[in-house]
């Protein structure tokens, strides 16, 4: 089964010290092994960067725009832009995916409770067989929950998520 492993937002303004993430550091090792994994395996691996508006950390012209100096991004990667929370919306990733036969989606990134939940529900509304890596995403802690909590509420809805394609698979990245 043709996998694409999605890495979503892990861009250099994504990750300041004005805008701490949990586990940041472990996480990019992680998902470095997981992408050579997939690579190994024949899959792909596509690099979702945010596109924000002037004056946004994300801009394109900005160096927040640019992917983590630590990801293993390969020339063999692809990249696709996004302007909203969900990677899918006015993108040519679906398209994209089908293209190169892709069976399977993993999803990973920053941040989880915006455009990587967006992104997950929207791969399952589209069909989409998707695989959450349960340690393959991040976030910052927020006024009202603390990000451990944030993650571990999105791992247990996505798993328990009705959509058309079933619910996405919960598993550790080690075991992806």
């Amino acid at each position: 089964m043709k996998q694409a492993l999605l890495i979503i937002d892990m861009q250099q303004g994504s990750f300041t010290p004005l805008t701490t993430r949990h586990d940041a550091v472990a996480l990019v090792v992680r998902l470095n092994r997981l992408a050579e994994s997939v690579r190994r395996r024949r899959g792909i691996v596509v690099f979702i960067q945010h596109d924000g508006p002037e004056g946004d950390p994300h801009h394109p012209s900005l160096p927040g725009w640019r992917l983590l100096r630590e990801l293993d991004a390969q020339v063999t990667d692809t990249v696709i832009r996004k302007h909203a929370c969900d990677s899918f919306l006015d993108t040519g990733l679906d398209e994209f995916l089908r293209q190169q036969g892709v069976e399977q989606l993993i999803v990973t990134g920053c941040a989880t409770d915006y455009c990587v939940d967006t992104t997950v529900r929207s791969a399952l509304a589209r069909r989409w067989p998707t695989i959450v890596p349960s340690d393959g995403h991040t976030t910052s802690d927020r006024p009202h929950l603390p990000a451990t909590k944030i993650i571990e509420h999105h791992n247990a809805i996505w798993a328990d998520f009705i959509a058309p394609a079933g619910p996405a698979v919960i598993r550790r990245c080690a075991d992806v």
